[in-house]
């Protein structure tokens, strides 16, 4: 029997600099009867993309993306449009993709998932043509994620203390948003394009998404009372947040989301520069995942 051929994407960025640890945890549990492996760490932003598709070009079965969900991003955009399987091991902070597909967050059971070889079909959505799995924004979570990259320390803390320290000097914007041909606008603290359900930490910004049914959800969380802050981070974290009054939740296949002073975005925690207008599609089941 001929053996499948998996390559592991480090980033040593992710806090996985310990290479040994990695390795033998893969030698101790992925099934050696049914597959090979390989470990290439990432040298430089993006060249997790480079090798992913070098990996598919070269005909691993599957990549695994061994690190954070700017990690996932990287190699997911490397890989759509190929056969390739694609797999993640968290190390990330936030680790939303992971969270979302219930992957195990100890690296012993990731790899025991992509031993076992069971894949679904998912959804890959688009921003401007550039790929995401979770989700993209255009408002609050977009200047969150900037700051977030920038900050020397990671974790949950550190996020909750930039989110509640922004949400105190953040200003709401006019959006104009197009959901399949209806125009909407709203006066909006954060506009969120969702495939998956969270950002991280279980932070679900939109728990009714799934990221096999081809449709994109839209999350508008409009002005609110800044006092009750907390309470919509509340609603967040159990899976309530569409029931607040101050939230409005659309879906779609093909939106659109403009404003003549938008210039930075994120797609899965990856903060850049945009247009002032944004147009977001969605590829059902355009990537094979290993999932538990």
């Amino acid at each position: 029997m001929i053996k499948k051929h998996v390559v592991f994407i480090v980033n040593p960025r992710s806090g996985v600099d310990r290479k040994k640890t990695i390795t033998n945890a893969i030698d101790a549990n992925l099934d050696k009867d049914l597959y090979t492996y390989e470990i290439l760490n990432t040298q430089f932003a993006g060249h997790g993309t480079a090798l992913a598709k070098e990996a598919s070009r070269n005909g691993a079965w599957a990549v695994i993306a061994v690190g954070g969900d700017g990690s996932v991003n990287d190699a997911v955009q490397g890989l759509v449009g190929t056969d390739t399987i694609f797999g993640v091991i968290p190390k990330g902070s936030g680790n939303g993709l992971a969270r979302n597909m219930r992957v195990p967050l100890t690296t012993e059971g990731a790899i025991k998932v992509i031993s076992s070889g069971k894949t679904v079909n998912m959804d890959i959505a688009f921003a401007n043509g550039r790929p995401f799995i979770s989700n993209a924004g255009v408002a609050f979570d977009a200047l969150i994620s900037k700051q977030f990259a920038k900050s020397r320390r990671r974790g949950l803390l550190v996020y909750g203390w930039l989110v509640t320290k922004g949400m105190w000097q953040y200003k709401p914007l006019d959006w104009q948003i197009t959901i399949d041909g209806r125009e909407i606008k709203e006066h909006a603290f954060m506009v969120n394009v969702a495939n998956g359900q969270q950002f991280g930490y279980n932070f679900k910004i939109a728990p009714m998404a799934s990221y096999t049914d081809g449709i994109l959800d839209v999350i508008v969380i409009r002005k609110f009372p800044k006092i009750l802050g907390a309470g919509l981070v509340y609603r967040a974290m159990n899976g309530t947040i569409v029931s607040s009054p101050y939230v409005k939740h659309y879906s779609g296949k093909e939106i659109s989301i403009c404003n003549p002073s938008l210039r930075l975005m994120q797609r899965d925690g990856d903060a850049h520069d945009c247009e002032h207008k944004i147009n977001f599609t969605v590829q059902q089941g355009a990537l094979k995942v290993l999932v538990p």
